[in-house]
């Protein structure tokens, strides 16, 4: 067989009549299956795109409750956009997955992937997501607010500001302590606010000679006198114990939180100039050594 003679044939079986039924046929089943792949694709299509427009519709309703209720509430300033970006975040993702299930894809591989995400950034950021816990909590619960008087780890102070994450105290010396919420709530916090007033305790050394009877009365009367003591509850004053050298006795005053230095200072030097004035002797040792410092 030549050449002519096997592109002659090869033009023949080309066009004959049952290759171009196969073709034909072959094409009329491709469309039929995309028409059969649309027919199923597309009310998914329309599905999703619904709970898209109609999910993030309902959130924005949502955030604008959720926001209006948070401004009428007593929550701090900074807790506020913190709580509103957390559920606005968690309901869109939650609406995206929806979407993605409606269309078909695998979102049990999604939810894996963010709960490894969520795992490492807890992980990561241990010790800040707990400070954060615990500021949530001070929010909610409130064992104190921006303008107590408290005691927080040894440290006595007003309350200046309460952060997500800290919490600032103002000290009586004029520090501003920076105390990790997470510290703030898992030790002892005394509260000195939470009460109208507040109890000043002082101790006074009072010699076995004199009269307690007597002293009682200079201290109350002059407790009475004293700026800032409240008469109601009155002053206390008995006796503690019974030391080597001298009697202690107990001193209670009563005033405003907000006062609690000013009274404790001005009543151990009115006290003092009181018993002075009555001629009340204290007992201590009159002699005092005197010894070089040394370079």
């Amino acid at each position: 067989m030549n050449l002519l003679e096997f592109i002659f044939l090869q033009t023949n079986s080309l066009s004959s009549p049952s290759t171009e039924i196969d073709t034909w046929t072959y094409i009329k089943g491709k469309v039929s299956d995309i028409g059969d792949h649309l027919v199923d694709f597309v009310p998914k299509v329309v599905g999703a795109t619904a709970v898209l427009i109609i999910g993030f519709w309902l959130i924005k309703r949502i955030i604008k409750v959720l926001v209006k209720k948070l401004d009428n509430s007593s929550l701090n300033a900074e807790l506020k956009p913190f709580l509103k970006g957390t559920v606005s975040i968690s309901l869109k993702i939650m609406v995206l997955l929806i979407a993605a299930g409606i269309l078909g894809v695998e979102t049990s591989s999604f939810a894996a992937l963010l709960a490894a995400v969520g795992f490492s950034i807890g992980l990561a950021f241990q010790g800040s997501l707990g400070h954060l816990a615990s500021g949530v909590l001070i929010f909610i619960f409130r064992p104190f607010k921006v303008g107590d008087i408290v005691e927080i780890h040894e440290k006595l102070g007003e309350i200046t500001e309460i952060e997500i994450l800290n919490t600032h105290i103002k000290t009586f010396d004029n520090k501003d302590v920076i105390i990790p919420n997470g510290m703030a709530i898992s030790d002892v916090v005394t509260n000195l606010s939470n009460h109208d007033y507040i109890r000043v305790e002082l101790q006074i050394p009072l010699g076995y000679g004199s009269s307690f009877p007597e002293v009682k009365t200079i201290i109350e009367d002059t407790l009475s006198k004293t700026e800032k003591v409240l008469t109601d509850p009155l002053p206390f004053v008995g006796i503690n114990n019974f030391d080597t050298h001298f009697i202690v006795l107990d001193v209670f005053a009563f005033c405003l939180v907000q006062d609690y230095w000013d009274v404790y200072y001005a009543s151990y030097q009115n006290i003092k100039k009181a018993l002075s004035e009555n001629g009340i002797k204290m007992s201590y040792s009159e002699g005092v050594e005197l010894g070089e410092i040394g370079g």
